[in-house]
């Protein structure tokens, strides 16, 4: 990818998703008032906010990039290669003082997403990744740590991460995810990108989610695979 540089890319995300990280944890601390949007989703300020601080940063690395956030719509349209964005996943959370919600942020280059990262501000972890260099994590005050999914191959054995329950747990995918859920060794129903954050870190096998926007998953897809796993839709098919 010649006219791309992914390492800096790849920084530009992990830059982002802590800068997002940053502007909502101010009111995290402090709390907040939770608006409705047309499409009855909640809304906060630290949403507002936590998407300011990362479009600040995107513009100053690649003030050519396109840019498409959950909270501002779409900037730059047209553009071969945009940043897509939500700036604080996992709102009802944030809202009721859970540790489970941050931002997600991925650069999608030619209909591919080849960076991305995602945070999860409350338990002090920072996620990053671009293609060919490996997904990375960082704890605390830990250095970083190469992200490797799990080795376990026996899905008698395995953990099973569940998404938002009130879209899957519905038929026609009621039946079939109980009987993985059934058939697994465990089960566990995080939500928001804290599911999939499982996954990166070899605490379950496999995650799924249902019922969400392309900023829900962008860098997710990124963040698996390169840590060895596979991402896709629910009809097997590799998309972010």
């Amino acid at each position: 990818m010649p006219d791309l540089d992914l390492a800096k890319a790849m920084d530009v995300a992990r830059l982002a998703a802590v800068a997002a990280s940053v502007a909502s944890l101010v009111h995290f601390r402090r709390g907040v008032r939770v608006e409705r949007k047309p499409d009855r989703t909640p809304v906060t300020q630290a949403d507002r906010d936590s998407e300011a601080a990362v479009l600040t940063i995107v513009r100053e690395a690649f003030p050519d990039h396109g840019f498409l956030g959950e909270e501002t719509g779409a900037h730059g349209a047209g553009a071969a290669t945009r940043w897509i964005v939500d700036p604080l996943d996992g709102t009802k959370g944030f809202a009721r003082g859970g540790g489970f919600w941050g931002a997600l942020v991925a650069l999608e280059h030619r209909g591919t997403v080849v960076a991305g990262a995602m945070a999860l501000p409350a338990l002090g972890e920072t996620y990053w990744a671009a293609r060919g260099l490996g997904a990375w994590l960082r704890a605390g005050d830990l250095p970083p740590a190469r992200l490797r999914v799990s080795a376990i191959a026996d899905w008698a054995d395995a953990t099973l991460s569940f998404g938002e329950p009130h879209v899957l747990f519905r038929p026609p995918m009621l039946e079939r995810l109980a009987g993985l859920a059934l058939s697994a060794q465990a089960a566990r129903c995080y939500g928001d990108l804290a599911g999939c954050a499982l996954v990166l870190q070899g605490k379950a096998e496999a995650w799924v989610e249902a019922g969400v926007q392309i900023w829900d998953l962008a860098p997710l897809q990124i963040l698996v695979e390169e840590a060895g796993g596979t991402f896709t839709d629910l009809d097997g098919k590799p998309t972010h």
